[in-house]
């Protein structure tokens, strides 16, 4: 009985597939690995900055090799960061929650019910950014300290709300431009209002590019300084006041500077690494059509 024989592999051909592309790609992370460590290497430096001595952070060559110690961050909190980290929380919070507040309906009106020459409406929103902010601040002095509102929190919420509120809007306008329009017309076959549609069916679709703006909001503002340092005193001095009443004549401030800063850089922080998932998803919106 005839059997059939399998055919035999061709010569020079191997049975499994080589694998591609093995250095390449190994040089590629390596090369990945250093950029990224270069680019976090100051980070890592004040933190390690910070729980070191002043002595010993103002040595030439640098320390690698230290006790750490706790000292810097008590002296952080004796000399009263708590009161320009709360001014911060709450210049911050109030002026994000006002910009969602805002920009939602803002964004929806020039995306999903436009109205009349949008574009030159959006032109007009980000023209405002195009200002210098040290070419307003004369104007917004004279203002404010005609209405005694000068080293005042509540100043701080209303510039950071107009600070933010542009960039917001146009945000906000990019994600809802990406509900289909299908599903805005089934929510009103079923009688569902303006308020009932937005609160129950866009802005469940439209949250991780909520969390991005609010989050974006909260780094502008957490880390602005121009306005702070000019329009507040002591009574509503913010965060970024404080680090630099850190630097002093003196010298011998590294240590105690690196404290308060990662001090200041934890909120923000926080916030970003609890958001990070909603963070991609929203700033991946509207890259792909």
């Amino acid at each position: 009985m005839d059997t059939a024989t399998a055919p035999a592999p061709a010569a020079g051909r191997s049975e499994k597939a080589p694998k591609r592309g093995g250095r390449p790609s190994s040089l590629l992370t390596v090369l990945t690995w250093i950029l990224a460590i270069g680019f976090f290497s100051p980070v890592i430096w004040m933190v390690m900055t910070s729980f070191k001595q002043e002595s010993a952070a103002a040595s030439n060559p640098p320390t690698f090799f230290f006790e750490p110690t706790l000292d810097q961050y008590r002296a952080v909190l004796e000399a009263g960061a708590g009161s320009y980290f709360l001014n911060s929380l709450i210049a911050t919070g109030v002026s994000t929650l006002l910009v969602i507040v805002l920009a939602v309906p803002a964004s929806y009106a020039l995306s999903i019910r436009p109205v009349k020459k949008t574009q030159d409406v959006l032109f007009f929103f980000i023209s405002t950014k195009m200002l210098p902010v040290v070419a307003v601040i004369m104007p917004i002095y004279v203002i404010a300290g005609q209405l005694k509102v000068l080293d005042n929190i509540w100043t701080l919420v209303v510039l950071y709300t107009a600070m933010n509120l542009p960039i917001a809007i146009w945000m906000m306008r990019s994600f809802f431009e990406e509900v289909p329009g299908e599903v805005l017309e089934a929510a009103q076959m079923d009688g569902a209002g303006l308020l009932k549609t937005l609160r129950t069916i866009l802005m469940p679709m439209v949250a991780p590019g909520l969390a991005a703006t609010a989050l974006i909001c909260v780094i502008f503002a957490w880390n602005e300084f121009f306005f702070a340092l000019n329009l507040t005193a002591a009574k509503a001095a913010t965060t970024p006041v404080f680090l630099v009443s850190q630097m002093t004549s003196e010298g011998l401030f590294l240590a105690k500077l690196s404290a308060a800063s990662v001090l200041a850089s934890l909120p923000v922080v926080l916030a970003g690494w609890i958001a990070q998932k909603q963070l991609v998803r929203g700033l991946s919106m509207g890259a792909v059509k």
